[in-house]
């Protein structure tokens, strides 16, 4: 169905009064119209974000009382996500829902209360995830049991919690269509649990109890639709997939590979299995980008990065322009040993633009920071002062990757960074596009000439005063 927005109120009338408080009303039933608003306490963000598979659909400014609401012309029936950013959580419309929420951005999670028509399955989503965040509280001693014990925990915590889905799919008679969230939320919890638990128990216990586990441990996997387009978004899915694919991955390898070696090789074993796995490409495809997303934010080395990315262009047959990955692997090829750095608009103090082809033609140690990682931007310029006293003959560039411009200059004279050349991206998504930029930590060193000698390294390495 076609979705759209018909009008977004940000000034409550009366009408709206009624409609946030009287949460039983009844709307006129038709094929069109679907409500979303609510009222969100100390707010963390001015606008709820409104978004179907993370694509926003709607921005809804939140007004003066901390209200907010939607008129929809049709929204077609399934599980979308409200965002008062940073915090998210689901929300499930069938059709004709009519939905109020109530929350405090402060205990977000655990304030969330749904009103009006179709909240009940929605409150049943928000206890089962309180249920399964409770108990993903107590698991770590868990972890230390033996294989008999640690079943006999888990088996007991699911089989509440499957009494508390059966009991409300009976009294809600919810859509076969929502059942497969409600389904999901309840058994991707239990099923994380087993993948997690032979690296859990090696990591705390030194015991490697791998070839103890009974023959049907993982019998569960031969029941999961791997292909269910419905569950490539919903984190209960995702989150299993990830422990699955980290514990089929790594199980296989041993100590004498180097780190970063094992990092790779795991990795690319992710994407070997996911290719043989799933079938379907829309699912495979964010499968295929969430492991790529993930290792490239660990691992910042140029080779490896290249070796990772042909493996994932093999399978992946995502080539739309909003594929990060794509972004982020076009951007390594031009971050190339002797290549120059690409020009992204910088702002030094004076409020002039300056671009990295401006820099002064000698060896220079380019980092980055920011102010809402506090404690990184006092210790990455403490080691920048040790190291310019050691190298004398580097320039050290630090850039700022904050957007408010005052703030930045204010920051400046407050630290006094003296011996640093201090500039502030003006455009931090330029910047990450450009420069593959995914952690605060990486450091770019550049030649004599200006030009690239190693753009994926990390001044806090114990091996990095090599680079120098």
């Amino acid at each position: 169905m076609r979705l759209k927005k018909i009008h977004t109120l940000v000034l409550v009338s009366s009408s709206l009064v009624a409609l946030l408080y009287s949460c039983n009303k009844q709307f006129k039933e038709d094929n069109f119209t679907a409500y979303f608003g609510g009222e969100v306490t100390n707010p963390s963000n001015p606008y709820v974000l409104f978004c179907k598979d993370n694509e926003v659909i709607d921005s809804v400014k939140i007004d003066k009382n901390n209200r907010f609401f939607i008129k929809f012309d049709s929204l077609a029936p399934g599980l979308y996500t409200f965002k008062n950013e940073p915090e998210y959580q689901y929300v499930y419309f069938d059709k004709n829902d009519s939905i109020m929420v109530r929350m405090n951005a402060q205990d977000f999670d655990n304030s969330i209360i749904f009103c009006g028509r179709g909240d009940q399955k929605n409150n049943f989503l928000m206890e089962m995830y309180v249920k399964n965040e409770e108990d993903r509280g107590k698991l770590f001693d868990v972890f230390d049991y033996d294989i008999p014990a640690f079943e006999k925990n888990i088996d007991s915590s699911y089989q509440a919690k499957k009494r508390f889905y059966q009991t409300k799919k009976g009294a809600i008679k919810w859509s076969d269509d929502f059942d497969v969230y409600a389904q999901a939320a309840l058994d991707f919890f239990h099923y994380s649990k087993k993948e997690i638990y032979p690296m859990a128990h090696q990591f705390r216990t030194g015991e490697d109890i791998v070839e103890k586990l009974p023959k049907d441990f993982y019998s569960y996997r031969k029941q999961i639709n791997f292909n269910d387009e419905k569950l490539t978004t919903y984190s209960p899915f995702v989150n299993y997939l990830t422990h699955m694919l980290n514990n089929v991955s790594a199980i296989h390898y041993h100590n004498h590979y180097t780190p970063v070696d094992m990092a790779l090789r795991t990795n690319i074993n992710k994407l070997n299995i996911a290719d043989t796995l799933i079938k379907n490409k829309t699912v495979k495809n964010t499968v295929l980008n969430n492991i790529a997303f993930t290792y490239l934010l660990e691992d910042q080395n140029m080779v490896n990065n290249k070796i990772f990315l042909d493996t994932y262009h093999k399978y992946s047959t995502d080539k739309s322009k909003k594929n990060e990955i794509l972004k982020i692997g076009n951007a390594i090829q031009t971050l190339k040993l002797g290549n120059a750095l690409p020009n992204v608009d910088l702002i030094d103090q004076n409020d002039k633009l300056v671009l990295p082809e401006s820099f002064p033609k000698q060896k220079s140690v380019v980092f980055l920071w920011t102010e809402h990682l506090s404690s990184h931007m006092s210790a990455v310029h403490k080691k920048i002062a040790t190291l310019k006293a050691a190298h004398p003959d580097y320039q050290f560039i630090g850039i700022c990757l904050d957007k408010d411009h005052k703030r930045w200059k204010s920051l400046l004279e407050k630290n006094k960074f003296n011996g640093v050349i201090e500039l502030r991206a003006a455009n931090f998504e330029d910047l990450k596009s450009k420069w593959a930029i995914m952690k605060v930590h990486r450091t770019i060193v550049l030649d004599q000439n200006g030009k690239i000698k190693n753009a994926f390294t990390n001044l806090f390495d114990v091996n990095f005063e090599k680079e120098l």
